[in-house]
């Protein structure tokens, strides 16, 4: 069997949920936490990385570990050979996860999905893409069935222009919806209406348009204001969110691209390809990689129990002022 799970495509929030289906096949959740680690290839060494594959279960018959976008480090053949030879030689005592964020038409060209096909003896594969807009709609209403609810089609149709084919935005929306009508009936296109879309989002634009400044008293002020109508954990994955966009923007804008590049790459909604644009404008690329590597310690504290997602949303606004 398989040892090896590439994830790959420009779904996040698919991703993300198959993500969640490994961290669930732990029969005991009292030690998953000591057979988990969560790495970004980004940021993390050698041996960080040798660490986690070579433990040793504990109480357990496999240790997971999940390895994100392998070519942000990974960015060059010798690099990448002796990664492919070091992978393949994972013990079966680890499942290793790997996902990557790669573009439909990429796909057949990407160096890990070409070494994937040549190691199917212990590699599996699987792929997570974007619907089309034209499909949005469908995708909504079978979402909202997965979350335990439903939604009229001509509901769906007017969540879909809205967002655009941001799953995840799509997916929150969603979340919002069926609690706003308790589950006890489809949701309708009035009820689309009562929900602001972008309330959330367009607050998480601000409280990053106040870090961006530095104007550390506006950004507290607004993340208490979220905090009071959003779960922090929803929140946090907002945050990070945003910051992973502004990587990819600002990367494009530097290839010269423009917000219609953005929207199109990401494909998220104009209006969340317009802000994101504008605010990858204000920071360069070197700024948001070392945000990034503060958001994914943070990240690992909240997770390990080290820190809550309150505090640790506090202790971004510090961090990113240092």
């Amino acid at each position: 069997m398989p040892n090896i799970f590439i994830l790959y495509g420009n779904d996040e929030f698919a991703i993300t949920r198959k993500l969640k289906e490994f961290d669930s096949d732990f029969s005991d959740p009292t030690t998953a936490g000591m057979n988990t680690a969560r790495l970004e290839a980004r940021s993390m060494s050698e041996d960080e990385l040798n660490n986690a594959i070579n433990a040793m279960p504990f109480l357990a018959p496999k240790r997971l570990v999940i390895l994100s976008n392998p070519s942000a480090k990974y960015n060059n053949v010798g690099t990448r050979k002796k990664f492919e030879e070091y992978i393949s030689k994972a013990p079966d005592s680890v499942k290793l996860v790997i996902y990557e964020l790669i573009e439909p038409k990429e796909v057949e060209k990407h160096w890990i999905i070409k070494w994937a096909a040549k190691n199917t003896s212990i590699v599996k594969t699987q792929a997570f893409m974007l619907p089309r807009q034209k499909d949005m709609t469908g995708w909504i209403v079978n979402e909202a069935k997965k979350q335990g609810g439903g939604i009229e089609p001509a509901a769906a149709a007017k969540l879909a222009e809205m967002v655009g084919v941001d799953t995840r935005q799509a997916g929150m929306e969603i979340a919002k919806l069926l609690a706003y009508v308790n589950w006890a009936r489809a949701v309708q296109g009035s009820d689309v209406e009562a929900v602001c879309i972008f309330t959330s989002q367009q607050s998480v634009f601000e409280f990053v348009d106040a870090l961006s400044q530095g104007n550390a008293k506006v950004a507290q002020r607004l993340l208490h204001r979220l905090l009071e109508n959003e779960d922090a954990f929803s929140l946090w994955g907002m945050v990070v969110r945003q910051f992973r966009l502004l990587i990819q923007a600002r990367e494009i804008l530097d290839g010269r691209g423009n917000k219609d590049d953005v929207a199109r790459a990401l494909g998220v909604h104009p209006f969340v390809a317009e802000k994101t644009t504008e605010q990858a404008g204000r920071f360069s690329i070197e700024a948001l990689e070392n945000i990034y590597r503060k958001l994914l310690k943070i990240d690992e504290m909240a997770k390990t129990s080290q820190i809550t997602l309150d505090l640790a949303l506090d202790r971004l606004i510090v961090e990113i002022r240092k």
